[in-house]
């Protein structure tokens, strides 16, 4: 009998990047709650910097790092953009858990930056984990 291992709707057939979007999705939803203005910024998940369609005027040199995400203000028709790269988190992460904590810390410096605003007012209990 051929056929998958596990039906589409079984979290084996999650994929790892449609697991980092829910993470990335889990923590807008969270940062929503408390800034309602979030539901007007885009979140896109790229897989690598300089690889999508955030490279383009304006895109920071290289300084030697590698981001883990970036802001990039409403310009050109689109609306704020969030943008968070799914390679470099997942590379600094072992575990799970590890990484749902990257992906939140990660969105919350990105929003605090778009919002001017410290990380820790955007989210009480961000660097706490």
């Amino acid at each position: 009998m051929r056929g998958p291992i596990a039906p589409p709707q079984v979290p084996l057939s999650v994929t790892r990047a449609d697991a980092f979007v829910d993470l990335v999705y889990d923590s807008r939803d969270r940062l929503e709650r408390r800034w309602p203005q979030l539901s007007e910024v885009d979140f896109l998940i790229i897989e690598v910097p300089g690889f999508g369609r955030d490279d383009g005027p304006g895109h920071d040199a290289d300084d030697g790092t590698v981001p883990l995400g970036r802001v990039l203000p409403a310009a050109g028709g689109h609306r704020d953009r969030i943008v968070i790269y799914r390679r470099p988190v997942e590379i600094r992460t072992k575990s799970r858990d590890e990484r749902a904590l990257l992906v939140h810390e990660v969105v919350v410096e990105q929003v605090a930056e778009l919002l001017g605003l410290a990380p820790e007012s955007v989210d009480p209990r961000y660097g706490q984990d």
